[in-house]
């Protein structure tokens, strides 16, 4: 079975099984009767695929294919951190290394962050790895105060204000969604924060058809 991340170029796509987001891929290959799963992504998504699927051969094609964001902390790292602050739930972000996965005490995806740190204790601290962007949306929507780790994603980053404004004088109709790994400028001029997976669905719902009357384009700040 071969499985391709939405950020794969099109005729990688083209020539998957399944396409969509790292985890929907994970879980999607575990339900298969495949014995061997290639994943083409990078090393954390192989790694997730491996974790659902124990009994299935794993093949990253480029096994140097990493993520910036995922490879800014480590193990070494995060034992530092909880060691000054040890009574703190520590809250990972899917988008990590396996053993940092390990050492942590929930995993999410940026579409549940939120609702999963609404449901932790109100008395205790947390943690929040690697990205410091997700975070701070996290702590913005549930008005918790959060331990950030320092990552981020370097490709989000490149996004400026002034990209946002010049689609919008081109398409002065449409709708903007970013990814909440965006820095806070672009969250805030973005119309929705949504995960990849997210965004699909709203392109997907506002898709106009001959029999209804037409509505807003979407940007995907991505």
């Amino acid at each position: 079975m071969i499985l391709a991340h939405n950020y794969q170029p099109g005729p990688i796509q083209d020539m998957a099984d399944f396409v969509g987001d790292s985890l929907a891929l994970s879980i999607q290959a575990s339900k298969t009767d495949a014995d061997v799963i290639v994943f083409c992504g990078v090393l954390f998504m192989a790694e997730t695929a491996a974790i659902l699927s124990p009994e299935k051969t794993v093949l990253l094609p480029d096994i140097t294919a990493g993520c910036p964001m995922a490879d800014m902390i480590t193990t070494q790292q995060l034992e530092r951190l909880k060691q000054k602050h040890p009574d703190a739930l520590v809250v990972c972000y899917v988008n990590s290394p396996a053993d940092v996965k390990a050492l942590s005490d929930y995993c999410c995806t940026s579409s549940n962050a939120v609702k999963l740190v609404n449901l932790l204790p109100k008395d205790r601290e947390i943690i929040f790895i690697p990205d410091q962007h997700l975070g701070q949306f996290v702590s913005d929507r549930t008005g918790r105060p959060l331990i950030l780790w320092p990552g981020y994603c370097p490709t989000h980053l490149r996004i400026r204000p002034e990209d946002i404004q010049a689609a919008r004088k081109e398409h002065p109709q449409a709708l903007v969604l970013a990814h909440p790994e965006c820095g806070p400028e672009i969250r805030m001029m973005a119309d929705h924060l949504l995960s990849t997976g997210g965004m699909i669905r709203f392109a997907g719902e506002a898709r106009p058809s001959r029999s209804s009357s037409p509505l807003r384009k979407a940007l995907c700040i991505h």
